[in-house]
């Protein structure tokens, strides 16, 4: 995603910074996303969407686990989405650091798990921005149509 955002920049709906400061936060957040929420994240949309569209029973002690150490990541979220007035978590716009965590929340939406989201005002009205978004519902439109 960062390769793209930076290869393929839209004049004034950039996703990256020039600025090197201000790209360094930026970076900052998209690698929490790649390890401290991606880990806990992925376990739970493989519990709780992935298992039982298999007809599989989630198993309740990774659920737990990943819930947990989750639950951490988005109390740091809650926080650094307080320090900006933007809503946003790698900046004062919206840039890849917000959209790679897209994919996981979508799917973490649809389970007991939103719960985590929903109990944060500031993490929700960001889900909710983020999902909103026209382009993501094209995603989930193409991925409606070939599954």
């Amino acid at each position: 995603m960062r390769c793209v955002s930076h290869a393929y920049p839209k004049p004034g709906k950039e996703l990256v910074y020039i600025a090197p400061k201000l790209q360094g936060m930026a970076t900052a957040r998209i690698d929490v996303e790649d390890h401290p929420f991606n880990a806990p994240a992925s376990r739970l949309v493989t519990e709780l969407v992935e298992k039982p569209k298999q007809g599989l029973t989630p198993d309740e002690a990774v659920v737990a686990e990943a819930t947990s150490e989750l639950a951490v990541v988005l109390d740091v979220y809650e926080r650094r989405l307080k320090e900006t007035s933007s809503g946003f978590l790698g900046g004062d716009k919206l840039t890849s650091a917000d959209l790679t965590h897209t994919p996981n929340l979508y799917y973490l939406m649809g389970t007991p798990s939103r719960e985590l989201f929903e109990t944060r005002p500031l993490l929700n009205s960001w889900c909710k921005e983020l999902l909103a978004r026209p382009t993501w519902a094209k995603v989930v439109d193409l991925v409606n149509k070939h599954t």
